[in-house]
């Protein structure tokens, strides 16, 4: 009897070893599975991981350290080292594409004249922005001092044109808008960037509009627009542009287009020299050429508004026109040749002007002026009537958009 009670005992025992050897291993197989679980991420909350692997950087073309991939879209570049654009050479040597080698290829010759005209003709875009980083950056490296920015484009985005005239803003450029070209919607931006901007061409304005935008009522479209809106009118003020662009673009439907006549150009800051610029330059030559040369510079500013521009005049005549003017108030300065107004278009690059007048006199230093440079610079001081030229078109009334322009 006592024998079968300790048998009975025994199996007991060992059956309850068994489960507690089988629970153990569960709990072992159990605690695997969970960490399994917890890898797939699927439901599970970690603390301190590591944040995520950034995606890699857009790659470089071989041996172009910092200048990735990029190239133009809807829009065509040419190069020329010249300001001249009527005669046989033209536009220059179209730019192929935006790699550094084709860069550097097309702007090397440029190194002897010191001067690089850009003829751009499209649409304001990313490309475009590219494009003119890389322009400068060669131009900036090379020393090549006088910059111009010819452009024809009907508009773009926003933001790239922005950004195109943040580097223009920084690297010297003046901007031209010939005859027979237009700058109208996003162009406008990169025309307010230029030290100096001379308007032959259509300007026009609208309404931007954003093809992002989710907004279902004019309550909420205005407020996505009114931050973009702060953005441009902090890029028109840091470029001496008036901040009354804007809010003429607002007013103006983005299917429709405003033509800014040349009185209207000048007064909101988009013809001629940029105002912020000039504030820095004029600290810059007080300095180095002399309170004279300073004044002079100004009379003769006056005078070329005056006498060498206005509304449907040929770029080129302005040019020729504002060369002879140069001579007669004896520019370019003996000492002070670089800061001498209009200092891109010397006397090599523009042909020559049938009433160009001998020069009556250089300044020496900044000091007095000979006869003819004294009386030019005296009248050009005192307040003129306006150039006479025809009339200026009233375009104050919002016109249809014209027909497709060939940049596309």
């Amino acid at each position: 009897m006592l024998k079968s009670v300790c048998l009975s005992l025994a199996c007991l025992l060992l059956l309850a070893a068994c489960d507690r050897s089988a629970t153990s291993a569960d709990a072992a197989v159990a605690q695997q599975g969970g960490a399994g679980q917890a890898g797939d991420g699927d439901h599970m909350v970690s603390v301190d991981t590591p944040d995520p692997v950034p995606p890699p950087r857009p790659r470089t073309q071989a041996g172009e350290a910092g200048w990735p991939q990029a190239e133009l879209e809807s829009g065509q570049a040419w190069i020329s080292c010249a300001t001249d654009y009527s005669r046989e050479a033209g536009d220059g040597t179209l730019l192929a594409a935006l790699d550094r080698a084709s860069v550097e290829a097309v702007l090397a010759p440029c190194r002897e004249t010191g001067l690089v005209r850009v003829r751009y003709a499209g649409k304001i875009n990313a490309g475009f922005a590219a494009l003119v980083w890389r322009l400068a950056s060669v131009a900036e490296q090379w020393k090549l001092p006088h910059r111009i920015l010819d452009l024809d484009s009907s508009g773009g985005q926003v933001e790239a044109a922005i950004r195109a005239g943040d580097t223009i803003g920084e690297s010297n450029w003046t901007i031209w808008v010939r005859e027979g070209s237009i700058c109208h919607s996003a162009c406008v931006f990169v025309l307010a960037a230029g030290d100096n901007r001379l308007v032959a061409g259509k300007v026009g304005i609208h309404r931007m509009m954003r093809i992002s935008s989710k907004a279902t009522s004019r309550a909420e479209l205005n407020r996505e627009l009114r931050e973009v809106y702060g953005n441009v009118k902090d890029y028109l003020e840091r470029n001496g542009v008036a901040v009354a662009v804007a809010d003429l673009m607002m007013t103006v439907p983005n299917r429709s287009l405003r033509l800014l006549s040349m009185e209207e150009l000048r007064k909101y800051g988009l013809d001629g020299t940029n105002a912020v610029q000039d504030d820095l330059e004029r600290i810059r030559q007080m300095r180095k050429c002399g309170d004279a040369f300073v004044r002079r510079k100004d009379a003769f500013l006056v005078a070329f508004d005056q006498q060498c521009k206005g509304e449907g005049a040929d770029l080129d005549a302005v040019n020729a026109c504002g060369l002879a003017l140069k001579q007669r108030f004896g520019f370019p300065d003996a000492a002070c040749p670089e800061e001498s107004p209009l200092a891109e278009t010397d006397a090599a690059a523009l042909p020559a002007s049938p009433t160009a007048e001998t020069q009556t006199g250089e300044a020496q230093n900044g000091q007095t002026q000979s006869g003819q440079a004294q009386r030019d610079a005296a009248g050009a001081a005192t307040p003129a009537a306006e150039p006479d030229s025809a009339p200026a078109q009233d375009a104050a009334q919002a016109v249809p958009s014209p027909a497709p322009h060939p940049d596309g």
